[in-house]
C-alpha cells in the first residue's frame, strides 16, 4: 500500500537505509515508489534519496557496522531499486532525445553504482543512454562505441587504482574522435587527475555531470595521442618496475613481517590472505601515485587504511614496517622512496594523536 503522508527527506533516507541495511527489497523498492507517488521529481529520488543512501553504506562499512557481505547485499537492493524507478518512469514517457551517450564503468572497476545513477539522470534530462556497466573493457568500449557512435563517453572510476586503466581508456575514445566526461571519486576530489589524464570534462556527481551537459556539447578531441603525452614523468620507468615486480614485492614484505613479527607464523591461512591483500592494495596505490606523480594520492590512502584498520581494532603504526620494507626493496627509485617517506611520516602523526585522544 502506497503511504499519502508527505514525509520529510530526512525522514524517507531514514526509511530507505533501514530496508536496504537490513536487506528488505520489498520494502526498499516501496519506499521509493512512495516517493514518486507522493510528487518527489524521480530525479530527486535517484539522487537526494537512494546516493545519499548508498554513500551511508560506505561509510557504514569504513566504520566496521557493516559487513562486507551486508555492504554487496545494500548495494544490490539500491542497484534494483533505481531499475524499479526507472521502469516506473519510462512507462509514462519522457522528454525529446538530445543525443546519445555512452556510459560505463572503467576495466577493473566494479562499483556500478554511480555510473548507474548517472544513466538513469541523464534519461530523464532527455538523453538516449547505452549504460554498458561495471568493468568495461577498453576493448568492448572501443568496438561498441564505433558501433553506436556516441555523442560522448561517460567513464566512471570510485578506485583511484583503476587510473591508468582509465587514461588508456580516455585516449583510446578520443581517437575515435569521441569527446570524454569522467566522473568518480578516483579522479580527485576536485577532478584534478581528470584533467592531468586529458579527459574532456570532468564532474563530481550525477546532477553535475548531467548539468554540464546541458550547458552544451563537448568539444571533440582534436588528434589522437599517447598516455605517455600526457605524463612525461613515465619515462623514469619506476611505475612499470613496480607493477611488474608487485607479486616478488608482496612476497618479499610478507617474509619480512614474519621475521619482524613471529607470531605471523602461526596466522591461519585467511589471516595470511588477508595480510597479503592488505600489502597487495598498497603496492597498487604506491604505483598508481608514481604513475600520476603525486604523493598526495598514497598518503590519502593510507591514511584511508589506517582509519579503517583502527575500526577493526588494529593501530596505524602496524602498517609502518611494511612500508620500512617496501622501501628497502624500492631505494633505488626515488620517487617511489620519497613517497613511502611521506607515508611513513604521516602514519606516524596520525598515530601519535590517536594515541593522544586515547588518553585525554
Amino acid at each position: 500500500m502506497t503511504s499519502t503522508t508527505l514525509l520529510p527527506p530526512s525522514r524517507r533516507q531514514e526509511l530507505l537505509w533501514r530496508a536496504v541495511a537490513a536487506g528488505d527489497e520489498h520494502e526498499a523498492t516501496r519506499t521509493v515508489f512512495d516517493a514518486l507517488a507522493q510528487g518527489v521529481p524521480a530525479q530527486s529520488v535517484l539522487l537526494d534519496l537512494i546516493a545519499p543512501v548508498q554513500h551511508r553504506v560506505g561509510e557504514e562499512w569504513a566504520a566496521n557496522r557493516l559487513t562486507v557481505a551486508q555492504e554487496h547485499a545494500a548495494s544490490a537492493i539500491n542497484d534494483r531499486a533505481i531499475a524499479a524507478l526507472s521502469y516506473q518512469v519510462s512507462a509514462v514517457g519522457g522528454p525529446e532525445r538530445k543525443g546519445k551517450v555512452v556510459v560505463a564503468c572503467v576495466d577493473g572497476e566494479w562499483h556500478g553504482l554511480p555510473a548507474r545513477l548517472l544513466a538513469e539522470v541523464l534519461k530523464l534530462r532527455g538523453w538516449t543512454v547505452d549504460y554498458l556497466g561495471a568493468q568495461v573493457t577498453t576493448e568492448h568500449l572501443i568496438e561498441h562505441v564505433h558501433r553506436a557512435g556516441p555523442d560522448l563517453v561517460a567513464l566512471s572510476s570510485s578506485i583511484a587504482t583503476r587510473l591508468p586503466t582509465a587514461h588508456a581508456a580516455i585516449t583510446a575514445v578520443q581517437a575515435t574522435g569521441t569527446p570524454v566526461l569522467v566522473g568518480g571519486a578516483a579522479f580527485g576530489e576536485h577532478g584534478q587527475y581528470a584533467t592531468l589524464l586529458g579527459a574532456d570534462a570532468w564532474a563530481p556527481d550525477a546532477g553535475a555531470a548531467a548539468d554540464r551537459l546541458d550547458q552544451g556539447p563537448l568539444r571533440r578531441p582534436a588528434q589522437a595521442h599517447q598516455p605517455i603525452d600526457d605524463l612525461p614523468h613515465l619515462g623514469d620507468q619506476e611505475y612499470t618496475m613496480v607493477t611488474r615486480t608487485r607479486p616478488q614485492l608482496v612476497r618479499t614484505v610478507m617474509d619480512g613481517l614474519e621475521d619482524r613479527f613471529p607470531a605471523m607464523r602461526t596466522y591461519t591461512p585467511a589471516q595470511r590472505g588477508h595480510t597479503a591483500e592488505d600489502i597487495a592494495h598498497i603496492v597498487d596505490f604506491l604505483g598508481t601515485a608514481l604513475y600520476v606523480d603525486d604523493a598526495e594520492l598514497f598518503t590519502v590512502f593510507l591514511a584511508w587504511t589506517a582509519r579503517i584498520l583502527t575500526a577493526r581494532r588494529v593501530p596505524a603504526r602496524s602498517l609502518i614496517p611494511a612500508l620500512h620494507l617496501l622501501g628497502v626493496e624500492l631505494r633505488d627509485f626515488p620517487r617511489a622512496t620519497d613517497m613511502l617517506k611521506q607515508a611513513c611520516g604521516r602514519l606516524t602523526r596520525t598515530d601519535t594523536a590517536d594515541l593522544a585522544g586515547e588518553h585525554a
